[in-house]
């Protein structure tokens, strides 16, 4: 049985895992009406409760969930990488000494 994460709202490009994945493990992404969107095997650990993309994110591009900006990717992410605050600048704080762009509040 695969582990599972859940995309919120449909304009998410990020999921939220339901339990720990492992690196390599068979990963599905539920959309928010329950049908499977992606099957993916993350190259790294991720806690449960936190994001993964389900596309490829460049630097600078918003991450949305809850079908609102919640932050920027400070690098490119890969589908399937764990999103968090090593990958994404805050959308309306400068964080990490890193000036955010394209974003006003």
């Amino acid at each position: 049985m695969s582990k599972k994460a859940i995309q919120i709202d449909a304009k998410d490009n990020v999921a939220t895992t339901t339990s720990i994945v492992e690196a390599g493990e068979k990963l599905e992404v539920l959309s928010p009406d329950g049908a499977v969107i992606l099957e993916t095997k993350p190259v790294e650990k991720i806690i449960f409760g936190h994001k993964i993309a389900l596309k490829p994110l460049d630097t600078d591009e918003p991450i949305i969930k809850y079908g609102e900006i919640i932050g920027v990717a400070s690098k490119p992410i890969k589908v399937g990488e764990w999103v968090h605050t090593h990958n994404v600048n805050s959308a309306r704080l400068h964080t990490a000494g890193e000036e955010v762009r394209g974003i006003t509040s």
